[in-house]
C-alpha cells in the first residue's frame, strides 16, 4: 500500500500507541465533561415586562431590537413608563445564541436590591478592610440607595457571534446605535416632563454602564473603540463569563483579526500621547470582568483575564468561586440566573451611584475600588501573609509600591483603625471571669460570655510565631480579639495611654463559605395546664428531634397548634447536644510582624442571646509553625500518585493550618484529595465500630476546609473536605502563561483535636478533561500542520523518484525519534522559546511549556491518525461498492437485459467523447480552481473548500477504483494461468476486445511499463487522499462560520461577502517543482502552522495554505501555458526506478 512507509512492526506499534493514548484522551475527557455539573446556585424568580424601544431607521441592521425591562406583574401604559425614566441606564448584551430576555434575573434583583436598600453594614465592614488606600475614609456606608437602574437590552436575534468575526462587527455598530438611542430616550423623556411642568430631579444621564454576558462583554469593549461612538457615552463595563485575550474558538480568520484589532486599540487607549488629547481616550474607562470557574467549560478563566489589556487601575478580573456571599463556580449559562451572584451584581452597580447627583461616580479610581470591595473577598490577602503564594498580591488594586509616603501613612492609620462598628452593641462589663490559657491551642465549644488570655511570647516561642483562628461565630457579634502591649484591669479603650493602646484585630477575620449546618438533638418539653372539674392537670408531652434551631420553632408551634395550647402554656426549648461540630465560617491568620510589640492576646466570647438558643458554637485557635504543616509534591510525586496515593499522616495536636505546594497546576493535573479521621482521644473499646467511632470524632472535631489559590481564577474554596478532587481553573503551559501558573497551593485548616489520614491521588479521568478543554484548539492547530509535514515527505518522495508513501506512513515516519522528530518539532520549539526569551519581559515555565506542548503535538498526531484511518475505509468501501457494480454490469452483458446495459455504456462513451467534456477533464484541477475562488472571496470559504474538498475525493475515489479494479484484473489472470498450466493448455492475455469495465477504468500493466499501473494509482490515491485530509481539516475549521451564516438565511439574510482573500487553498500533486520544491514549501507551511498554534493563533495556519494553493495554481497555470506552445521539457514524463 505505497513503500516508503517502513517501519514494519514497530511502526505498526508507534502508531498504535499514538492512536491508543490520543482515544483514551478524547474518551476520558467526554465521559468526565458529560457528566452533571453540580449547582449550587439559587433560582432567581421575576415578574418580567419588556417594552419596545424604537430606534432610527438608519441603524445598522433592521433586524435587531433594543426594549426596556419593568419588573412588576401589573399592566402599564408603556409610553408613560418610557417618559418617567429617571434612573441610571444600563444596557444589557447577550452572548452567543442567548436572548435579549436572559436580562431578567440581573434586572429583577437590581430592582428588589433597590427596594429593600444596602447589604448589612457588617458586610462593608470586612470587605473594607482589604483596602489600603485613602478611599477607605471618603466611603460610607449608605443607608438606601439614590437611584434605581434602567436595565435596557439588545435583541440581537440568537445569532452565533462567537463563530464569525463579521457577525461581531455587526453586532458591535448596532450597540453603538443603541446607546446613543438611549441616552437620547433620557433626553427626550427629560424635556417631556419639564413640558408637561412634572417634577424632574437631577440631570439626563450622558454615560450608560454595559454588563455583557460572553461574547457580548467583548462586544461592549468593541463599541468602546468603535469610531462612532461619542465621547464620554461609556465609562463602566461590566463583563459575565466574557473572553478577552482570545476566542473560545480561535478557528476563523476574520474572529483573530477582530479580536487582535479591539485589543490592540485598548492597549493604544490606555496610553498617554498615543492621540492628539492631552489626556488617554480610555483614561476615565474601566472594566471588571467576573469568570465563572471550573465549571464553566466555555470560557476558561485565563480568556476572561484583563491583563496586557486594562491597566490593574482601571479594572481587574474575579473568579465567581472567590468572591464573597457567592464561593460556587458556575456553568457558562447559569452566571445569569444564579441568585448569590446576580444579588451580588445587583447591590455592586447600586453602590456605583453616587448620592450627591444620582449618577455614577466620576473618578474611575473609586468606581473600581467600589467594585473591589463589594466583589472581591480578603482570604487571598490574609492567606499570602503565611503561605506566599505568587500572585496573590496582585488582587490588591493598588499595591504598596505605588503608594506616597502620605499614603503610607494614611495606610497604617487604617489599618490601626479597623476595629469593630459602633452599631454592634456589645460592652465588655458582660464578660465573667477571665481565663488564662497554657497551651499553644484555645477552644471555645459554647458562648459562654469570657474572655481567653494568651500570653504571646510564652505561646508563640519555639517558632511557634504564627497564629490561626478558626469559628463559626460572627467577627464583631460572636467574637472579638485584641492584641495587648500588656496586661490591664480594664478593657476600655479610653482608660489606656494613647501611646499603649489596645489593637482590635477582630476585622481582619475573614469570611469563607460554611457547609451545611449539622443537625442538633434538641428536645422539646411541653407542660400543658388543663383545667377541669375537678382541678388542674398537669401533662408533660416530650419530643426529641433532630433539627436546626428554626425548624425546632416551627415544629413546637404545629405542637401549639395541635394541642390547642393557649397563651397560658408553660413551654420551655431545652437545647440538647449536637450530632457533629459545625463547620468554621470565618479565619484569621496572625504573622509575627503583625503581633510584634504586643505580650498578650485576648479571645472575647459573647454571652449566649436570649431564646430561640444558638447553634452550635465552635472556635479554635492555635500558636503554631507554618513549617511543621508544610508539604511540597513534586511532578514525579503528582503522577506516581495516580497510581499510589501519597499519604500523610497528622497526629494529634498537629498545626492547624496545613500547606499542601503541589509542583504541578491543579488546573491541569487535578488531585483527589481525602481526609480520613484516624482518631479524636478517644480510646478504642474492644468492639467498637469505625462508623461509631468516626461519629464521635465529628462530635469533637469541626470539618476540614481546603482553600486552593491560583494566581489566574483566584480562590476555590471547598467545606467539608473529607474527599473533593480539587480543581482550578488556571491555564498552564500557555507562552503568556503568568509567572506560578504552573503551580498550586492548598491550604487545609484541619481540627488539632484529631488526627487524620491525608491522601492525594491525581485524577487522570480529569486531567484528560481539563487537557481536552485547554488545548482543543491548539491541537486542532497541531493536526494541520502534522498534515503538512506528512505531505512533505510525500511530495519529497516524488521529487526523489522514489516510491510514495501513503499519509500514514507519512505521518509513522515523522514520529521516528532522533531525526524525524526533532527536526520537526524539537527544534521548533526551542526556536519559538528563544523568540519569547529574547522579546517577552514575562517568560514561560520551560519544562511545563515543552511537555504539553508535546503532548498536544502527540494527540494530534493521533487525532490526525484517525481521521485518515476513518477517510480511508470510506475510501475503501465506496471503491469496492463501485467496482463491485462495475463488474456485475460486465457480467449482465450476456443476459437479457445485455441490449439495455450496452445501450448505456455507448451514450456514456459517447458522451464522454465530446470536446468539451474532454477539455473538462484534461483541465479539471484548473476548472476547479476557477469555480473555487469566487466562492470562497464572495459567498464563503467552507463553500469554496468544500468543492475543493469534494473534487480530491472524486480524484481519490477514482485512483482507487483503478487500483482495485487491476488488482482484480491481475488476481483474475494469475487465477487462470495457474489453470492453464496444471491443464497444459496456452493462455491468451489481453487479446481479447476491451469490455465496458476496461474502457471506463483503463489498464496499463504491460511488462515494458516503467511502473506498473496498479503502484501508479495506488501512489495518485495517496497523494489525493493527503490532500483531502489536509482541506477536510480547513473546512472544518470554517465549519462554524458557516453554520452562524446558515442561521442568517434561515431570517431572511444572504451570505457574507469577504473582501479579503485570505483561504484560497488549492494545491495539485504530483508536479515536481525544480524551481520551487514543493517539499519545501510543505515544510515551511508546517513550521509557520506549528508557530500559530502555539501562539494561540491556530487559524493563521490557512494563511499558509492560501500561499502554498496560490503558488501552485500559478506554477500550474505557467506549465500549461508552456505546454500549449510545444514546450517538450515542461511535459517529461516521470521515471520510476522502483525498487521491490
Amino acid at each position: 500500500m505505497g513503500g516508503g512507509g517502513g517501519g514494519g512492526l514497530r511502526g505498526s506499534c508507534r502508531v498504535g500507541a499514538v492512536l491508543l493514548f490520543s482515544a483514551w484522551i478524547a474518551l476520558a475527557a467526554l465521559s468526565r465533561l458529560l457528566r452533571p455539573v453540580p449547582n449550587g446556585c439559587v433560582m432567581t424568580y421575576m415578574y418580567p415586562t419588556y417594552i419596545p424601544i424604537s430606534t432610527p431607521k438608519n441603524v445598522s441592521s433592521d433586524r435587531y431590537g433594543l426594549f426596556l425591562y419593568h419588573e412588576g406583574w401589573k399592566q402599564i401604559d408603556f409610553e408613560e413608563h418610557v417618559r418617567g425614566l429617571s434612573g441610571v441606564p444600563v444596557l444589557f448584551i447577550p452572548g452567543n445564541g442567548g436572548s435579549y430576555k436572559q436580562v431578567r434575573s440581573l434586572a429583577a434583583e437590581s430592582f428588589r436590591a433597590y427596594q429593600n436598600g444596602p447589604l448589612e453594614p457588617t458586610f462593608y465592614q470586612e470587605a473594607s478592610s482589604t483596602l489600603s488606600v485613602d478611599e477607605l475614609k471618603d466611603f460610607s456606608i449608605p443607608s438606601r440607595y439614590g437611584r434605581m437602574l434602567d436595565w435596557f437590552a439588545v435583541d440581537l436575534e440568537g445569532e452565533h457571534s462567537a463563530m464569525d468575526g463579521r457577525i461581531l462587527e455587526e453586532h458591535t455598530e448596532y450597540v453603538v446605535c443603541a446607546i446613543h438611542r438611549i441616552l437620547d430616550q433620557y433626553k427626550e423623556s427629560h424635556l417631556a416632563r419639564s413640558k408637561d411642568a412634572a417634577q424632574s430631579s437631577g440631570s439626563s444621564p450622558s454615560s450608560v454602564i454595559l454588563v455583557g454576558h460572553s461574547m457580548g462583554g467583548f462586544v461592549a469593549r468593541a463599541a468602546l473603540v468603535h469610531p462612532n461612538l461619542r465621547k464620554s457615552a461609556v465609562e463602566t463595563i461590566l463583563t459575565l463569563s466574557s473572553p478577552h485575550q482570545y476566542p473560545p474558538i480561535a478557528l476563523q480568520p476574520s474572529l483573530g483579526q477582530f479580536f487582535s484589532h479591539v485589543n490592540e486599540e485598548w492597549r493604544k487607549g490606555y496610553k498617554i500621547g498615543v492621540s492628539h488629547a492631552s489626556t488617554p481616550k480610555l483614561s476615565n474607562v474601566i472594566v471588571v470582568s467576573v469568570a465563572g470557574g471550573i465549571h464553566d467549560y466555555q470560557i476558561r478563566s485565563r480568556l476572561t483575564s484583563l491583563d496586557g489589556i486594562v491597566p490593574s487601575t482601571h479594572g481587574f478580573m474575579v473568579g465567581s468561586s472567590s468572591m464573597k456571599n457567592v464561593w460556587l463556580s458556575m456553568e457558562h449559562q447559569s452566571i445569569l440566573w444564579c441568585n448569590q451572584l446576580v444579588v451580588q451584581v445587583a447591590h455592586t452597580l447600586l453602590s456605583i451611584i453616587d448620592p450627591a447627583n444620582g449618577q455614577p461616580f466620576l473618578s474611575s479610581h473609586k468606581r473600581v475600588f467600589v467594585f473591589a470591595k463589594m466583589l472581591q473577598s480578603a482570604v487571598p490577602q490574609s492567606l499570602s501573609r503565611m503561605t506566599h503564594v505568587p500572585g496573590s498580591q496582585s488582587s490588591n488594586l493598588l499595591a504598596s509600591d505605588n503608594l506616597d509616603a502620605s499614603a503610607h501613612e494614611l495606610q497604617a492609620k487604617a489599618k490601626n483603625s479597623l476595629s469593630c462598628p459602633p452599631f454592634v452593641q456589645w460592652t465588655s462589663d458582660g464578660l465573667e471571669k477571665d481565663l488564662y490559657i497554657q497551651s499553644n491551642l484555645v477552644t471555645v465549644l459554647a458562648m459562654d460570655g469570657r474572655r481567653r488570655w494568651l500570653d504571646i511570647k510564652k505561646l508563640g516561642s519555639n517558632s511557634r510565631g504564627h497564629f490561626v483562628f478558626v469559628t463559626n461565630l460572627a467577627p464583631c457579634s460572636g467574637v472579638r480579639i485584641h492584641l495587648w502591649p500588656e496586661k490591664y484591669h480594664s478593657s476600655v479603650q479610653n482608660e489606656v495611654p494613647a501611646s499603649r493602646k489596645i489593637v482590635d484585630v477582630t476585622s481582619k477575620m475573614v469570611q469563607i463559605p460554611a457547609g451545611p449546618t449539622p443537625k442538633q438533638v434538641v428536645r422539646i418539653v411541653i407542660r400543658v395546664v388543663e383545667l377541669g372539674p375537678h382541678g388542674s392537670n398537669i401533662r408533660q408531652i416530650n419530643y426529641r428531634a433532630k433539627y436546626c434551631r428554626i425548624t425546632c420553632w416551627v415544629l413546637l408551634c404545629k405542637i401549639m397548634l395541635r394541642e390547642g395550647l393557649d397563651h397560658g402554656t408553660d413551654n420551655k426549648v431545652e437545647p440538647g447536644s449536637q450530632t457533629e461540630q459545625p463547620p468554621p465560617s470565618a479565619f484569621l491568620l496572625l504573622t509575627p510582624e503583625e503581633m510584634s510589640g504586643f505580650r498578650f492576646m485576648t479571645i472575647s466570647v459573647a454571652p449566649r442571646p436570649g431564646r430561640p438558643p444558638p447553634t452550635a458554637s465552635m472556635a479554635v485557635g492555635q500558636f503554631f509553625n507554618p513549617d511543621d504543616g508544610s508539604s511540597a509534591l513534586s511532578v514525579g510525586r503528582i503522577i506516581r500518585s495516580s497510581f499510589a496515593p501519597e499519604e500523610i499522616f497528622l497526629a494529634e495536636d498537629h498545626p492547624l493550618a496545613l500547606n499542601l505546594s503541589f509542583s504541578a497546576s491543579l488546573g491541569l493535573l487535578p488531585v483527589i484529595l481525602s481526609l480520613k479521621t484516624a482518631g479524636c482521644g478517644i480510646k478504642n473499646a474492644g468492639d467498637q465500630m469505625e462508623a461509631e467511632r468516626n461519629n464521635l470524632c465529628k462530635l469533637r472535631c469541626f470539618p476540614p476546609v481546603a482553600l486552593a489559590w491560583d494566581s489566574v481564577s483566584g480562590l476555590h474554596i471547598i467545606p467539608n473536605i473529607y474527599s473533593e478532587t480539587l480543581v482550578v481553573d488556571s491555564s498552564p503551559g500557555f507562552w503568556d502563561s503568568p509567572e506560578g501558573m504552573d503551580r498550586t497551593t492548598v491550604l487545609v485548616l484541619a481540627d488539632p483535636h484529631c488526627s487524620y489520614k491525608v491522601s492525594a491521588r491525581a485524577s487522570l479521568s480529569a486531567a484528560a478533561s481539563r487537557f481536552f478543554l485547554l488545548y482543543s484548539s491548539e491541537i486542532l492547530g497541531f493536526m494541520v500542520a502534522v498534515m503538512f509535514f506528512g505531505l512533505m515527505r510525500q511530495t519529497s518522495a516524488w521529487e526523489c523518484d522514489s516510491s510514495v508513501p501513503s499519509i500514514l506512513s507519512a505521518i509513522e515516519s515523522n514520529l521516528r525519534l532522533l531525526k524525524p522528530f526533532v527536526f520537526l518539532f524539537f527544534m521548533p520549539t526551542l526556536m519559538f522559546l528563544a523568540f519569547l526569551f529574547f522579546t517577552m519581559e514575562q517568560k514561560p515555565s520551560f519544562g511545563t511549556f515543552l511537555l504539553v506542548t508535546m503532548i498536544s503535538y502527540i494527540v494530534a498526531n493521533g487525532f490526525t491518525i484517525l481521521l485518515v484511518l476513518s477517510s480511508k475505509l470510506i475510501l475503501y468501501m465506496a471503491a469496492i461498492l463501485h467496482v463491485f457494480i462495475k463488474r456485475r454490469w460486465q457480467s449482465w452483458e450476456d443476459g437479457a437485459q445485455s441490449s439495455y446495459v450496452r445501450q448505456f455504456l455507448t451514450l456514456s462513451f459517447s458522451f464522454q467523447s465530446l470536446k468539451i467534456v474532454q477539455v473538462i477533464k484534461n483541465n479539471l484541477n484548473i476548472i476547479v480552481a476557477v469555480a473555487t475562488i469566487p466562492l470562497v472571496c464572495f459567498v464563503h470559504p467552507a463553500i469554496g473548500l468544500g468543492l475543493l474538498l469534494l473534487s480530491h475525493a472524486f480524484h481519490a475515489h477514482s485512483n482507487l477504483c483503478s487500483f482495485l479494479a487491476a488488482s482484480f484484473r491481475s488476481i483474475t489472470q494469475k487465477k487462470e494461468l495457474y489453470k492453464s498450466k496444471m491443464g497444459d493448455k496456452p493462455v491468451m492475455l489481453s487479446k481479447s476486445k476491451p469490455d465496458g469495465l476496461q474502457q471506463l477504468l483503463p489498464m496499463d500493466d504491460s511488462p515494458t511499463a516503467a511502473k506498473s499501473f496498479t503502484d501508479s494509482q495506488l501512489e495518485l490515491f495517496d497523494c489525493r487522499h493527503g490532500i483531502m485530509i489536509l482541506h477536510l481539516l480547513a473546512t472544518l475549521m470554517f465549519a462554524p462560520s458557516l453554520v452562524a451564516w446558515l442561521q442568517r438565511i434561515g431570517m431572511g439574510q444572504n451570505f457574507p461577502w469577504f473582501p479579503n482573500v485570505s483561504c484560497i487553498s488549492f494545491k495539485l500533486p504530483g508536479r515536481r517543482g525544480r524551481e520551487v520544491g514543493l517539499s519545501f514549501l510543505y515544510l515551511l507551511g508546517g513550521y509557520y502552522s506549528l508557530f500559530s498554534s502555539m501562539a494561540l493563533a491556530p487559524y493563521r495556519a490557512l494563511y499558509a495554505m492560501a500561499i502554498i494553493g496560490f503558488i501552485c495554481f500559478v506554477s500550474t497555470i505557467i506549465e500549461r501555458r508552456s505546454m500549449g506552445r510545444g514546450d517538450i521539457m515542461s511535459r517529461k514524463s516521470r521515471k520510476h526506478s522502483h525498487r521491490h
